[in-house]
């Protein structure tokens, strides 16, 4: 954007804030932001408007998309921690020596049930990293992808199999209980 040659008269911060407030909660409602999450979206927003103030045209329009695209970035972290979590959970199931080899092979089977469940590419990549325990270097080597485009791949089936895991179910004896489980449980 060019800058203009005058300064343009612009409303106060502060008021801008104040009269943007119902829409920036119309936006975080929209994207169902927690509420303990959404003033610090709107901080980081805010902080972007404030670091391009003199050179942005139309703050208000400006702090109301910065706020929509943190909004999705929110939530595609949020989605890659939970990938992380079962993928850390999956390894550490697999890897732990179990009380009894029993439960070991029903995990094995109400895995193998899951991965039935999805295309082909993503059965072959995630045998590899469970069943064999591969890393994402390794696994782009056995089938064939550059290292940097297995994670991309690897995230699309995590997906699925996150997906399978909710809704086909998985044992609950299999997954570690978090505190929220345990919190649950004692009321």
């Amino acid at each position: 954007m060019a800058v203009p040659d005058q300064p343009i008269e612009r409303e106060p911060l502060d008021q801008l804030l104040r009269r943007l407030r119902p829409r920036l909660k119309q936006v975080l409602g929209r994207y169902r932001i927690p509420a303990h999450d959404a003033e610090d979206l709107v901080q980081e927003a805010l902080i972007s408007t404030i670091q391009k103030w003199d050179v942005i045209q139309d703050p208000e329009a400006w702090l109301l998309v910065t706020l929509r695209n943190r909004c999705v970035v929110y939530w595609r972290k949020r989605r890659n921690n939970l990938y992380n979590s079962v993928d850390t959970a999956i390894l550490e199931l697999l890897s732990e020596p179990m009380a009894a080899p029993q439960e070991r092979s029903e995990l094995l089977w109400d895995l193998n049930n899951l991965l039935e469940e999805l295309p082909p590419r993503c059965r072959k990549l995630l045998r590899l990293r469970y069943g064999l325990g591969f890393d994402s270097t390794e696994v782009a080597e056995r089938m064939g992808y550059h290292p940097s485009s297995v994670r991309k791949v690897a995230r699309r089936c995590m997906a699925a199999l996150t997906y399978q895991m909710v809704t086909r179910g998985f044992s609950k004896v299999s997954l570690p209980q978090t505190q929220s489980d345990d919190d649950e449980s004692d009321a």
